[in-house]
């Protein structure tokens, strides 16, 4: 009979994670405890953790929102700055929204707006297949998930007709990519993090359609650092969009926010 593996306990968790470097280690230790489905799971978690895995792939979710959101290995976790941005198109969304979520990740994003609200029609698409189907695990029933580069795999018939337009692009300058925590650099896909020489090229792409696809008065949200916020404004403006910047000291989060103006 195969012997079961010794339960670990909180104090030695604790202090495995400390030794890692983990700064959160009880916070940590408590939601490997709640998460693991047995002892030999556990150990196997803390042995991934100590190895410097991303948290939120260890545990296989996130928190979001207040909703947990599954993320499978190799795909970029949300954020909790990321948050403000869904709050802000939550103000700016009618009850009854058509929702595109570009560069989607996990999803998170259009599928907790989508839940806001009392009637939505919710499109996403991620050009990482790890990220796609993560996607549509979250996403479920509510929309439809779509693999391809931004807007290339969105039906047509979209156009136009979009009220809330996210996009979590990449922002990462390429040159501080490899100033990322290891978390990060490591164990997310570049293509999620890097945003070319100055961090705003995947913003001008999307900047550059974006008036096509929303409705007059639609909005496109856009997340940036602090310090690209007043060139990421000027991006936003230059697709024809009403753009403008707001800001969470609490969440240390910049949006930007570009408007449709109205016929």
């Amino acid at each position: 009979m195969q012997e079961s593996a010794p339960s670990l306990t909180s104090a030695a968790l604790v202090t495995a994670l400390r030794a890692a470097g983990c700064v959160f280690a009880e916070d940590e230790a408590e939601l490997l405890l709640s998460t693991a489905p047995d002892p030999a799971g556990l150990a196997t978690m803390l042995e991934r953790r100590v190895a410097g895995l991303p948290l939120e792939h260890v545990l296989g979710w996130a928190e979001f929102c207040g909703r947990r959101i599954s993320v499978d290995p190799g795909v970029f976790v949300p954020r909790r700055r990321t948050e403000f941005l869904v709050r802000q198109a939550a103000a700016l969304a009618p009850d009854r929204a058509v929702v595109v979520d570009l560069c989607c990740g996990t999803g998170a994003l259009g599928t907790v707006l989508a839940s806001s609200l009392r009637e939505a029609e919710l499109h996403a698409a991620d050009v990482e297949p790890a990220a796609v189907r993560c996607a549509r695990r979250n996403v479920g029933d509510r929309g439809t998930v779509y693999q391809g580069d931004l807007f290339a795999p969105l039906p047509r018939s979209l156009r136009g007709r979009v009220d809330v337009l996210l996009a979590n692009v990449p922002y990462v300058p390429t040159g501080d990519v490899g100033l990322l925590p290891a978390e990060a650099r490591v164990h997310e896909p570049r293509v999620a993090l890097d945003g070319g020489g100055d961090g705003l090229d995947v913003m001008r792409r999307v900047a550059a359609e974006a008036a096509d696809w929303l409705l007059p008065g639609g909005s496109l949200l856009v997340e940036t650092s602090e310090r690209q916020a007043a060139r990421a404004e000027e991006v936003v403006g230059s697709g024809g969009l009403t753009a403008r910047v707001a800001v969470s000291e609490e969440l240390y989060a910049t949006v930007v926010i570009g408007t449709r103006p109205p016929r």
